[in-house]
């Protein structure tokens, strides 16, 4: 049996405050989508609407530490954050201890 105690785990919601908001994030989500899971280490990496337009779960799994960090790095220097970045996000994170 393979152990995950590496790995990190984030989850959490994207909160938007307006329908202006939701379309920025549908706008730049498939991208962003399409950059995470490529990265090295990137294990699951899912951004869905809920029942709530205006409400996104997220959840993401990398190998490790590396990885995690790895993925902040570079999302903080893309096009999605910058589009992104008055969204209140709401998130936890397991793994890093």
């Amino acid at each position: 049996m393979t152990s995950n105690a590496g790995y990190v785990r984030l989850m959490g919601r994207l909160i938007c405050g307006s329908v202006g908001d939701a379309e920025i994030l549908q706008t730049h989500l498939p991208e962003h989508i399409r950059l995470t899971t490529a990265e090295p280490g990137c294990i699951s990496f899912t951004v869905v609407q809920s029942d709530n337009p205006l409400i996104w779960h997220v959840e993401e799994c990398f190998f490790d530490k590396e990885a995690f960090e790895f993925h902040q790095q570079r999302t903080r220097a893309s096009p999605w954050w910058t589009a992104t970045a008055g969204i209140p996000r709401d998130y936890e994170i397991s793994g890093l201890e």
